[in-house]
C-alpha cells in the first residue's frame, strides 16, 4: 500500500498525539516523519517558545506557512503539524490539496492530561490551561474537520493500536479514491 498512498498530514489539537502517532505511522510505511514544529526549530535554530517570545504568534504563523508549504511539497512524508496550522487558509489548502489529511481529535481532558507538565508551550504558559485548550478547540475543531479526509478520535487506545486502525482507515480510503476515478474514466 506504501506507494500509492499519498503523503499524510496530521493535524489537531496539542497533546493529541501528532507526534507519537506519525512517528509510528511512518514506520509502518517506511517512510520520513516531519514534525513541522521541530522543522521551524532546524531552520531558525531557535526553539518555538523563543520565536513566540521574539516574534509574537503572527511572526510565528508566517514561519510555519512557509514551512507548510515546503514540507507539503515532498511526496511520501508523514507530517505532524502545529495545533494552530489550521488557522491559516493557505495552510489548510495546501494540506488538503497534497496529500491525506488525518484530523487526531483528542478531547479537552486528553489533551490537558498529556500537557500539563510540558514547559515548552507558550499557549499554555497561563494560570488556566483549561480554559486556554477548551477555546482553542472551540474555535479549531471546526476547522480541523473542514480540512480533513479522516478524522479519528485519540485517547482512548494504545498508540500501537491506533496506528493500526489509522493504516486501514488510509487503505480504505485509497480504495475509494481509486474506485471513484477508475468510474470517472469510464
Amino acid at each position: 500500500m506504501g506507494q500509492e498512498l499519498p503523503s499524510v498530514f496530521l493535524v489537531g489539537p496539542m497533546g493529541a498525539g501528532k507526534t507519537t502517532i506519525g512517528k509510528l505511522l511512518a514506520k509502518q510505511l517506511g517512510r520520513t516523519f516531519v514534525d513541522s514544529d521541530w522543522y521551524i526549530e532546524s531552520q531558525t535554530g531557535a526553539d518555538i517558545a523563543w520565536i513566540f517570545a521574539k516574534e509574537g504568534e503572527v511572526g510565528f504563523r508566517e514561519r510555519e506557512t512557509r514551512a507548510i508549504d515546503e514540507l507539503t511539497q515532498n511526496s511520501q512524508i508523514v507530517l505532524a503539524t502545529g495545533g494552530g496550522a489550521v488557522m491559516c487558509a493557505e495552510n489548510r489548502e495546501f494540506l488538503k490539496q497534497r496529500g491525506i489529511v488525518v484530523y487526531l481529535n483528542a478531547p479537552v481532558d486528553v489533551q490537558l492530561a498529556r500537557t500539563s507538565k510540558d514547559k515548552s508551550r507558550p499557549l499554555l504558559q497561563q494560570p488556566n490551561p483549561r480554559k486556554i485548550l477548551q477555546d482553542l478547540y472551540s474555535t479549531r475543531d471546526p476547522l480541523y474537520r473542514q480540512v480533513a479526509h479522516i478524522i479519528m478520535p485519540t485517547g482512548h487506545t494504545y498508540p500501537r493500536h491506533m496506528v493500526n486502525q489509522l493504516m486501514q482507515q488510509l487503505e480504505s480510503f485509497v480504495d475509494c479514491t481509486t474506485d471513484s476515478s477508475a468510474h470517472q474514466e469510464d
